[in-house]
């Protein structure tokens, strides 16, 4: 399959802009650019998809399933997120967990990672192309194109955006107990947010892996639920994981009213009445 080619020869870099608002510091320099020049709505919609070097298939579409009844709340998927993706600040957790309870009085353990939404209000906001919809449903970053806006994070019903406020030089007290860094950190001043460790389904599918099955094509934090709560996989396969939890339990997505079309799916901590 061709992919597309990103058309980045009109577009300012996250460090021109940098470089133009630290020597400028004049709002009407940014308004220029912004309205006419390489970030004017023109410019942008030309960007395409940027280019990058993993696997992104329509013949794929990836989702999540989360069993609240099943998972115990040990965090180890917390951990494991943080460990994998190098996430060393506990408020910048790309997999937020936290207890909860629902109406009925079932105490249960919460957890959030990034919807990847069909139609993610993100992408619909960022004014740079930092962030997109692949054609398998991963909603990607650019780190180096993001500008540090942080529309999208404002954008995201969900709140699973971080901004990343530091240089972060502290020691990942989660590696190498619960992982070791698989992807470079972040830089200071762009949002970060879940990728469903999309860096192991590109590398496991050029290596004739299965994401959800193998483990090295999985999503840490499905690979470390002790209780297999979690299930992953390509929803276009009746036999993947994610399709065999769908068909075995009711499930439902957060905020579907919202019309963004989430891609994790969730099993009530209790049964209904």
């Amino acid at each position: 399959m061709t992919k597309k080619k990103a058309k980045k020869s009109s577009l300012l870099s996250r460090r021109d802009l940098l470089q133009i608002l630290g020597a400028t510091g004049a709002a009407a320099v940014v308004t220029q650019i912004i309205t006419s020049g390489p970030l004017s709505t023109e410019a942008i919609q030309e960007i395409g998809e940027p280019t990058h070097d993993g696997e992104s298939s329509s013949e794929h579409e990836w989702h999540m399933g989360i069993d609240l009844a099943e998972c115990i709340g040990c965090q180890y998927c917390v951990w494991a997120c943080q460990a994998t993706n190098d996430v060393p600040d506990d408020e910048m957790r790309w997999n937020i967990g936290f207890p909860e309870r629902t109406e009925g009085g079932t105490d249960f353990f919460m957890t959030r990672p990034c919807l990847h939404c069909r139609e993610a209000p993100c992408v619909n906001v960022c004014p740079v192309g930092a962030t997109w919809v692949r054609e398998d449903g991963i909603v990607e970053m650019d780190y180096d194109r993001c500008i540090g806006c942080r529309y999208c994070e404002v954008a995201c019903p969900y709140d699973v955006r971080r901004f990343n406020w530091k240089v972060s030089s502290e020691e990942n007290a989660y590696q190498p107990t619960w992982g070791v860094a698989e992807v470079e950190r972040r830089p200071r001043g762009v949002v970060e947010k879940c990728t469903f460790c999309v860096h192991r389904i590109d590398r496991g599918l050029e290596q004739g892996l299965t994401p959800g099955v193998d483990q090295a094509a999985t999503p840490a934090c499905v690979v470390a639920c002790p209780v297999n709560a979690r299930a992953f996989g390509d929803i276009n396969d009746p036999e993947s994981p994610i399709s065999k939890f769908l068909e075995e339990k009711e499930s439902f997505r957060l905020r579907e009213d919202f019309g963004t079309e989430p891609k994790v799916h969730y099993v009530r901590p209790e049964k209904e009445a």
